[in-house]
């Protein structure tokens, strides 16, 4: 993973922070983002783009096992859970079955 190969490059003993912002600094950043994004809800999170990302990519059929590496997921179940798209996503999916 990224963060593990920073580290290593940093050496372990380094006491510099590996991120220059607090974890509240930024939460605060992502709930101005999402306002001006319109986006409200349990999907107003900084998981929220991660779970888009996994399901756009499931929807443009990107393989399971490619975008389990890209999301640096360990098994490949864990992906998976991103096929269960709801709403939007599943109506296009089936318009696209469909045609």
């Amino acid at each position: 993973m990224l963060v593990h190969g920073i580290r290593e490059a940093r050496g372990r003993q380094s006491s510099r922070l590996l991120w220059s912002w607090s974890r509240t600094t930024a939460w605060r950043h992502v709930k101005l983002v999402m306002a001006d994004a319109d986006i409200e809800g349990p999907q107003a999170t900084p998981k929220g783009p991660r779970h888009g990302y996994g399901v756009a990519a499931i929807s443009a059929t990107v393989p399971l096992n490619m975008l389990s590496k890209w999301m640096g997921h360990a098994a490949v179940q864990t992906t998976a859970l991103y096929a269960n798209a709801l709403g939007k996503e599943q109506r296009s999916i089936t318009e696209r079955m469909a045609s």
